[in-house]
């Protein structure tokens, strides 16, 4: 049907901006990624203060958002920008639990552009709880991010499918 091609046609666009948007973010250095995930957590609402901290000696938090207006719930975050190919573990979790630590704060997102083993994936399992709770985002989460808050992309064609209304020809027309 030409629903479905239509279905079809735009899966495989979003395929290839999938892509191409994992090739730009790739291509970007680390500095600029740690920017970059700041503004997207602050797209996605987590606050409108969002600092990012030195290059260096940041004490293995890359970025602070308030959580609220006054700042008493804060989001510590963590930027890996890493080969799509290579694997956060565990130890990166234990020292960002520890950074969470000593910057008192109890919510953290550790997003990479690599994957997160299974004992990294356990590790957080373990940390979550009521006291403390890290997130996870691999490459390909953060680049449905990207996509969802338009981060990076923009809307360039928006099509309108019309459908005929039966409603209005049944009831709508009746006195």
């Amino acid at each position: 049907t030409p629903y479905n091609k239509i279905d079809s046609a735009l899966e495989q666009l979003d395929k290839r901006l999938s892509d191409e948007l994992f090739e730009a973010v790739a291509k970007i250095d680390d500095y600029a990624f740690e920017r970059l995930v700041t503004k997207l957590v602050e797209k996605m609402g987590y606050g409108s203060l969002t600092k990012v901290t030195k290059k260096s000696g940041d004490g293995g938090i890359d970025g602070i958002v308030n959580g609220d207006k006054f700042g008493f719930d804060k989001v510590c975050i963590q930027a890996k920008h890493w080969q799509s190919d290579s694997s956060v573990g565990s130890p990166e979790i234990r020292n960002f639990s520890g950074s969470l630590d000593v910057y008192q704060a109890k919510k953290g997102v550790f997003i990479t552009t690599a994957k997160f083993s299974k004992s990294a994936r356990d590790e957080v399992k373990r940390i979550n709880g009521p006291n403390k709770t890290i997130a996870l985002v691999d490459g390909n989460r953060l680049i449905d991010l990207m996509i969802e808050h338009n981060l990076g992309v923009f809307v360039s064609r928006t099509y309108e499918v019309k459908t005929i209304d039966t409603d209005f020809f049944d009831e709508g027309l009746s006195e």
